[in-house]
């Protein structure tokens, strides 16, 4: 399949993904006739745009605000006090492998995906010293429930009966965009304490979900966590196990990507903050930097949630006053800690590459960087140490800084005992707030990729996307149908997309999702 046309988003082992075709148009522009487009960000959203308008032959130029490509994904070098030069990133992500069109985007430099490497598992553990694992978890539903079910130690059959099976049924009929009429006004929590969900299951198997939008899931749509559930649960067999890159996110994603760009002949600027986006009389805008201006007859806005904000706040000739209301509404997550340690001995070998933690005050999980990561494997074998990266998300706004990255050392100590007696070689601590919220009520207002201006799109994982995607799926998709939008309305033809099941797989589990319709809150 080339990784030039229209289909470079492939179905994986889901036999029943969705292709979603484009509207129908030439392969490219015609010579003479290629628009300018800017495209604003740099990350996975504006990268996608990007990336589909240039191999259309528009002529491109990418915005981004910081030094280097990928948005949250990004990474810089820096050099810790032994000497060695070190990538320091914002931390593990996890690549799906319901994640089709983000895999689409990385086939144009890696076709095979060999710069993704799998994780064995995906182990979550509680305080109280239960761990689930999907290893061994069938993945295609419904007999990925009833696997996890006869597997888990924290969630079993006398749970499962213990269950307000009403309450739980619309966990089986989960269908995209409905999903969001019926619970986007409930929180994820009253939704779990409605299913009656026993505490640790609970814990690891949907607060790890919701917390993975780095949100407290008392402020997160209960929508949004039954999206989750279905995209990796029940309604795809792709399962819950995951890729990671084999090397940090720049060397392995991002600087291939970009010099792809430019063979296309894209115009790459990093380091280039957009002041403002004036319309054109007659269509198009001018879009300002500190550097200047330049004149674009199409614009896709790829912004982190802030960075959107700050955009439209600044211009205001953009859109209707409703719609700069709308974006002017959201909202940015609680600020979270990614503490990632360079250790002067290693961490015991039967220590997964990741671990999902619940009930550790805050730590969400536990990575150790050689088991997967080129550049930390060849550091950890030159030095007989270890790299760890410890996550907390939804932190207190309010919280000492200081104390929190005690905290995730002090909870490493006691899940890892043999880390108390290792000096830390140095340490890296990020800390970001710049995570689109999904809270209660608020889907319906939530801008979507097409805007009032028919030359100006939208793209993002905070931009309303009516399919079953999420994260840095829902950012890569959004960025697609950006691009898609404006090539269609040109008459050239734009990427095949991929989704898993918009609906729920099973007839039978669907007619039983939909009894719990009349009790569905509105």
């Amino acid at each position: 399949m080339s990784t030039r046309g229209g289909g470079a988003a492939r179905r994986g082992r889901d036999r029943r993904a969705e292709i979603l075709p484009p509207p129908p148009g030439g392969p490219r522009f015609r010579r003479g006739e290629e628009p300018s487009v800017g495209v604003v960000g740099g990350g996975i959203a504006g990268l996608a745009a990007a990336t589909l308008l240039a191999e259309r032959g528009a002529r491109v130029t990418l915005y981004e605000r910081e030094e280097s490509l990928g948005g949250r994904l990004a990474g810089h070098p820096t050099r810790l006090t032994d000497g060695s030069p070190v990538t320091m990133t914002r931390g593990f992500h996890a690549f799906f492998r319901q994640y089709y069109n983000l895999r689409g985007l990385l086939r144009r430099t890696d076709p095979a995906l060999a710069r993704l490497t799998a994780m064995p598992d995906y182990p979550l553990r509680h305080s109280g010293g239960l761990t689930d694992s999907f290893a061994r978890v069938p993945r295609t539903p419904p007999f990925s429930a009833l696997g996890f079910v006869a597997l888990s130690p924290t969630f079993g059959w006398r749970d499962l009966a213990a269950l307000d099976a009403r309450a739980a049924l619309p966990l089986l009929d989960v269908r995209v965009p409905e999903v969001y009429e019926r619970f986007d006004d409930v929180s994820a929590t009253d939704f779990l304490e409605r299913v009656r969900f026993p505490e640790a299951a609970h814990h690891l198997a949907f607060e790890v979900f919701s917390r993975s939008f780095f949100a407290d899931p008392r402020e997160l749509s209960a929508a949004e966590l039954l999206l989750m559930f279905h995209i990796y649960f029940l309604g795809s067999s792709e399962g819950l196990l995951f890729d990671v890159p084999d090397e940090p996110f720049p060397q392995a994603l991002w600087e291939p990507l970009g010099d792809y760009l430019r063979r296309l002949g894209a115009d790459v600027r990093t380091g280039t903050e957009i002041r403002e986006i004036t319309p054109l009389d007659g269509g198009g805008a001018e879009v300002r930097t500190g550097a200047g201006a330049d004149r674009h007859q199409a614009v896709v806005l790829a912004a982190d949630t802030g960075g959107l904000r700050r955009i439209v706040d600044a211009s205001p000739a953009l859109g209707t006053s409703a719609w700069r209301e709308d974006v002017a509404a959201l909202r940015t997550a609680p600020p979270f800690l990614v503490s990632r340690l360079w250790l002067d001995r290693p961490v015991r070998s039967d220590r997964h590459g990741f671990l999902g933690t619940s009930g550790y005050d805050g730590l969400d999980n536990i990575s150790v960087l050689e088991r997967y990561e080129g550049e930390a494997a060849r550091w950890a074998a030159r030095t007989g140490g270890s790299v760890v990266e410890l996550h907390a998300y939804a932190v207190d706004p309010g919280a000492e800084r200081k104390r929190v990255q005690d905290m995730l050392v002090d909870r490493l100590h006691r899940i890892y005992p043999e880390t108390v007696d290792a000096r830390v070689v140095d340490a890296r601590h990020e800390w970001r707030a710049d995570c689109p919220l999904f809270p209660v009520g608020s889907h319906a207002r939530r801008p979507t990729v097409r805007t009032p201006h028919p030359w100006l799109v939208l793209a993002g994982d905070a931009i309303r996307c009516d399919l079953p995607v999420a994260l840095m799926e829902r950012a890569a998709t959004t960025g697609f149908l950006a691009a898609n939008a404006l090539l269609g309305d040109r008459g050239v033809r734009g990427q095949v997309l991929w989704t898993v099941p918009r609906a729920g797989r099973s007839p039978v589990l669907r007619a039983l999702g939909a009894l719990a319709g009349d009790r569905s809150p509105r």
